[in-house]
């Protein structure tokens, strides 16, 4: 059981990691795919910058990794995650490797970037009995 803690804390801190790095690339201006600035077109960003390969997702896809920006809590962050989100994925195909799950309502897809507070709240909700993956999508959209 620890072991396998310790690789599902390995993998988290690797991805945050990742998007940490991708946050520090300046992509432009944000918005949803159906009401931005871009409305209607499907982003189309330069090749990747920062060693960061593109994954093609599908169109609700996309809109799902989008639509999960507004639960940052800041406008700084909310335009820096769709960036994040712009730079990262190209609509094409379904990507069955993404992980996307919808708990109370509230889809996301991804590894999340979870604040001190967010993550505070998952542990003490894991220790409540709410699976790992439930307590992430409600701590980091409610909390």
């Amino acid at each position: 059981m620890r072991k396998i803690v310790a690789v599902a804390v390995l993998a988290a801190m690797t991805m945050l990691g990742t998007v940490a790095a991708v946050a520090s690339v300046d992509a432009g201006a944000g918005g949803h795919p159906r009401t931005g600035p871009r409305a209607g077109i499907a982003p189309q960003a330069p090749a990747p910058r920062g060693g960061v390969e593109r994954q093609e997702v599908s169109r609700g896809q996309y809109d799902v990794l989008v639509g999960q920006c507004r639960y940052r809590k800041t406008s700084e962050a909310r335009k820096r995650c769709r960036a994040e989100v712009r730079e990262r994925y190209t609509v094409g195909a379904f990507n069955p490797n993404l992980d996307c799950r919808t708990y109370s309502g509230v889809s996301v897809c991804g590894a999340l970037e979870l604040t001190a507070a967010q993550r505070s709240c998952v542990e003490k909700s894991v220790a409540g009995g709410l699976t790992r993956r439930r307590a992430e999508v409600e701590c980091y959209a409610f909390r």
